[in-house]
């Protein structure tokens, strides 16, 4: 059906019309760019979303990678990287293949259809002057006709009055043919308009009109068509990354299917297996028969600590029950208090007074408390030492083989590095133009050096390996209370337990203390009740607190910035100075803690 004749007086309808189409092609650009847009920020959420979930380097999170569920959550989160990959092409696809095309099409779209109207608008003005020349020449005509008339009636009037001279008859009649010769002058021209005019009006509505609005009708049967096509790459954009996307899908459903739960469960054994033997059975201890003791009554040792030093204590039952939660470290052997007190009061045997002792005793548990709570620190933090005897066996053996595995790749990675500068040198010795052979000399040495430095490593880990697969347990050999869940606590632990064993209260209890950072306080023993009855010691002079201590430590005592105190004692080259707040208030602080004005008179007295 043609618009040229059907429609052959809509002119301004066709005009909204193809208007209307335009607008229409614009308006699914703008929705295809929408869409393009959403796919973007779709395919940045699902990047975002992937890389937030991603393992970390050097972190917690990668040793996860051992168990297959977290493998296979790792795979799913790379399918989804690349899923994200296929929305991130869909809207590439969109922008080039719609959106550029449809915006070039609208220009081109708008650009014919202002010159086919512009047509259109040419020949309807060139019909409507023609109609006016028509009417024109016909009003004329008309008019003349009129005149024609009324002077022919003029002159018959004159003719027949009897009263009018001649020449006035002959003037009015030479005027009435005049006025009918102009009336044929305006026929003639009228009837020339008239065929004109219609023969001009069937071109236009036969020729002109209905080839312009064929012309537009084209033109929109193409936006039609190219909306249409560009409807079809919208869904055919999608289908062309269909494939990938389901196997992206069938890549997670793959990474789900190779999840291993008796995997993990042995994975779990190899991560945590500390590599003792469970406890044998607990030996009867028979306390009816008199106890034996292997020091003297008057000794500072604790009989029941040294007795049985391999035995776990009857009262440290903490130690008896695998599911109580403690760190698990291999047991470091550790001399007694007792020992040190022992070995303390045989290094002095001239002390002058027990004060002395006792301020000796405060200072050396002080130091060790220092040094212990950093062990505690550096445990928290998660360092340790080099040889990773702070782990079970088991994982101390694994994370050693680790080590040496590590160190074995450097090696051959610098011999690799080694042979290249070895087979260069040989060039640049045959053939001297291509380079100087002393100048890879340096690199060599450097790399010797590198090389004889890891060799070195690995024979040290590989010492402390050889020694711990010594010491692992055998099948066959009989249970002994030495698991990682009892006897071999950490280093921490076994401090504290050393010390608790002296410790105990006069009737023979005992009680443990746990808190966030270890702290060991001075043995209360009998000779401490005698020190406490000493005169007061006079001062020698004031200090003033330079910065703030704590002073938690048995023996030490508390001070503010600023504070003034007096001192009693000075420091004999431990560090340590001994100062009194009142009366009954006394005790240790750091020398470096404090500015000391020393009285000239008692320190000469």
């Amino acid at each position: 059906m043609s618009w040229g004749t059907e429609l052959w007086d809509q002119f301004d309808n066709l005009e909204k019309h193809t208007q209307w189409g335009i607008d229409f092609v614009e308006k699914y650009t703008k929705f295809v760019k929408e869409r393009s847009e959403i796919e973007i920020n779709y395919a940045k959420q699902i990047r975002n979303l992937s890389k937030k979930y991603q393992p970390k380097k050097n972190s917690k999170e990668e040793e996860e990678n051992k168990y297959s569920s977290c493998r296979a959550f790792l795979s799913t989160l790379n399918e989804l990287n690349d899923y994200a990959g296929q929305h991130e092409l869909i809207a590439e696809n969109l922008t080039s293949q719609i959106i550029s095309e449809l915006t070039r099409y609208t220009q081109e779209l708008k650009t014919e259809r202002k010159s086919h109207f512009h047509d259109g608008r040419k020949a309807q003005q060139h019909i409507e002057n023609s109609w006016k020349q028509l009417e024109s020449s016909k009003r004329r005509f008309e008019r003349d006709c009129k005149e024609a008339d009324r002077a022919q009636q003029y002159f018959e009037k004159m003719d027949a009055d009897i009263n009018v001279t001649k020449a006035d008859v002959e003037k009015a009649r030479q005027q009435a043919q005049m006025r009918h010769q102009m009336a044929a002058d305006s026929k003639g021209e009228y009837s020339s308009y008239l065929q004109k005019f219609n023969q001009e009006q069937n071109e236009h509505y036969y020729t002109l009109i209905p080839h312009i609005f064929q012309k537009i009708q084209e033109m929109e049967e193409r936006r039609i068509e190219r909306v249409g096509e560009s409807m079809k790459t919208f869904a055919e954009v999608d289908r062309q990354v269909l494939p990938i996307v389901s196997k992206c899908l069938d890549g997670m459903t793959k990474a789900a299917e190779s999840i291993e739960p008796k995997s993990d469960s042995k994975q779990v054994v190899e991560s945590y297996k500390s590599g003792f033997e469970p406890p044998g059975d607990v030996e009867f201890e028979d306390y009816s028969q008199p106890m034996k003791r292997t020091v003297s009554e008057s000794s500072l040792s604790n009989s029941r600590g040294e007795a049985k030093p391999e035995k776990p204590s009857s009262k440290s039952k903490g130690k008896l029950w695998p599911f109580i939660k403690k760190n698990k470290s291999p047991k470091q052997h550790k001399e007694p208090l007792s020992h040190r007190l022992n070995e303390f009061m045989a290094s002095k045997p001239k002390m002058h007074c027990f004060r002395s002792l006792k301020r000796g005793l405060s200072l050396k548990l002080v130091s060790m408390t220092i040094t212990l709570n950093a062990q505690v620190r550096n445990l928290i933090e998660g360092s340790g030492p080099e040889d990773f005897s702070h782990l079970p066996p088991e994982q101390r053996r694994k994370k050693l083989q680790a080590k040496i595995d590590d160190i074995n790749k450097e090696i051959q990675k610098e011999m690799d590095q080694k042979d290249a500068l070895t087979k260069m040198k040989d060039v640049y010795v045959k053939n001297p133009q291509m380079g100087d052979p002393s100048s890879v000399d340096p690199r060599l040495a450097e790399i010797s050096q590198t090389i004889e430095k890891l060799q070195f490593e690995a024979q040290k880990f590989e010492g402390w390996l050889a020694e711990v697969e010594g010491r692992l347990p055998v099948k066959s050999d009989p249970p002994r209370r030495q698991s990682g869940l009892y006897e071999t606590q950490n280093n921490i632990q076994t401090t504290v337990n050393n010390c608790a064993q002296d410790r105990e209260s006069p009737d023979g209890s005992y009680t443990e203390e746990q808190s966030s950072e270890t702290q060991i306080k001075v043995p209360s023993t009998e000779f401490d009740d005698e020190f406490d009855d000493e005169e007061t010691l006079p001062t020698i002079g004031t200090c003033k607190a330079l910065y703030p201590f704590e002073g938690h430590n048995e023996g030490t005592i508390s001070v503010a910035e600023g504070e003034l105190l007096y001192v009693i004692e000075e420091d004999k080259g431990d560090g340590w100075t001994r100062v009194r707040r009142n009366e009954e208030e006394e005790g240790y602080v750091p020398t470096s803690y404090v500015e000391v004005f020393l009285d000239t008179n008692a320190k000469d007295s």
